[in-house]
């Protein structure tokens, strides 16, 4: 082995000599060797203030920062004391050293800014060399010392007063498995966080955020889960469910043009038109794409969509549809809105499709939420993009079993600014 001095920056331990070696996962590491100082007092008896002895030393490694790309220890002889007087025994302490684990305060800081600035505990534990269950535990820490009360298990209170909040489920678990996430419309921050997608979810979360903090919520935006709208309307009566364009789209493209298409290329099947059925198959993305979508697309999709719609009268319907349902999601006016949502209704009746009579169904039954977006003008898009956060954490992370430190990952990183292609500075000439 070579040998190699380096200085220490560790309080009360002195550096005497270093060498280069090979840790057990064949990573180089700097062993620094050292003597640990006696601090004053230190060999005092705790219990009758007599002198202690030392009559023994006990062998110690601690790991350290790493460096150049190679792992470090520290290692150094502590010693035990024996009091003469009283026969009390103890061991010399190390101020260094992170409490918990074997590892020195330096390197435990270290890991913490590593995973404040977004590293998964697998990076973490690459660069560091530690074991993966003593990051998690530096991460744990760290988390509940942001999001938790002094208990470390009781979540704090959320800090700020969106005026509107979003909700959505998530899946947690194979198995059907969900959860639900509350976050705040305003700033994207996860306020809340709970098992399950009932109406329990909304009742534990009012409870813990308390009626004097939801008196400032006006508005939530969710999807069509009627559980969320019940049980905010039985708690909070003062704040109204908003449905956004996306869902009430992608109900109509899923369920209304997605089944017509199948449905009537049966028919013309039936009918014996093949070559009608035949023009039908793969045209569901240009069926479910808006106008201005084919328009800004290659020429022949939009030359395909007219003649669909010219030759079939219930796509031509859900043509029009869509070009009203959008023209209604640009209105800041609620009664203008809500003569356009029912104009929509009344159309959709008119097919006799049974198709196009859900639709009409599921606009009545959420006619309010859905008007009321002329108001509050608001979109599930943070909600979505929080649904995707969620996943690639748990994606990166090659899967977070433990519910605990996946939610307080979720509300971390939802709290992480994140700048797309920052600029370069100037040169100046």
């Amino acid at each position: 082995m070579n040998t190699i001095t380096i200085p220490s920056l560790l309080e009360g331990f002195t550096n005497t000599s270093s060498k280069i070696g090979t840790a057990t996962t064949g990573q180089g590491i700097y062993l620094i060797d050292g003597e640990l100082a006696i601090r004053d007092g230190e060999n005092l008896c705790p219990g009758c203030g007599a002198k202690m002895h030392s009559h023994d030393v006990y062998h110690t490694m601690l790991r350290h920062i790493p460096f150049g790309g190679i792992l470090s220890a520290v290692r150094f002889d502590r010693r035990r004391y024996e009091c003469p007087a009283c026969g009390r025994k103890m061991m010399q302490g190390v101020s260094f050293q992170a409490d918990g684990h074997r590892i020195t305060g330096q390197l435990r800081s270290c890991c913490r800014d590593l995973l404040a600035m977004g590293l998964t505990n697998k990076k973490v534990a690459t660069i560091t060399g530690l074991g993966r269950n003593v990051v998690k535990a530096i991460d744990m820490e760290r988390l509940q010392e942001k999001y938790c009360e002094a208990d470390g298990k009781t979540w704090r209170k959320p800090d700020e007063t969106p005026s509107v909040i979003g909700i959505d489920e998530f899946k947690l678990h194979d198995g059907h498995q969900y959860a639900t996430v509350i976050l705040s419309m305003e700033t994207g921050h996860v306020l809340y966080l709970a098992r399950g997608k009932k109406k329990q979810a909304v009742y534990d979360f009012i409870d813990f955020a308390g009626e004097e903090w939801m008196d400032h919520v006006e508005a939530v935006c969710c999807d069509m889960n009627s559980d969320f709208q019940d049980a905010f309307e039985e708690r909070c009566i003062h704040i109204q469910c908003v449905f956004d364009y996306f869902h009430i789209k992608k109900n109509f493209n899923d369920k209304v043009i997605s089944e017509v298409r199948k449905e009537e290329q049966r028919r013309l099947l039936n009918e014996g038109k093949a070559k009608e059925a035949e023009s039908l198959k793969k045209s569901k993305f240009i069926l479910t794409s808006s106008r201005s979508t084919l328009e800004k697309g290659k020429p022949e999709q939009l030359e395909r969509y007219e003649l669909l719609i010219k030759e079939n009268r219930l796509l031509f319907m859900a043509d029009l549809v869509k070009e009203k349902l959008s023209c209604a999601y640009s209105m800041k006016n609620e009664p203008e809105m809500a003569e356009e949502i029912i104009g929509i209704i009344n159309l959709c009746r008119e097919t006799r499709n049974k198709h196009f009579k859900w639709f009409a169904n599921l606009l009545e039954n959420h006619f309010e939420g859905i008007i009321a977006h002329a108001t509050y003008h608001i979109s599930s898009g943070k909600v979505e993009g929080t649904n995707n956060l969620i996943k690639t954490l748990r994606r990166q992370a090659y899967g977070l079993p433990d519910d605990d430190c996946f939610f307080l990952k979720i509300f971390d990183s939802s709290r992480q600014t994140y700048i797309s292609n920052p600029k370069s500075p100037k040169i100046c000439d």
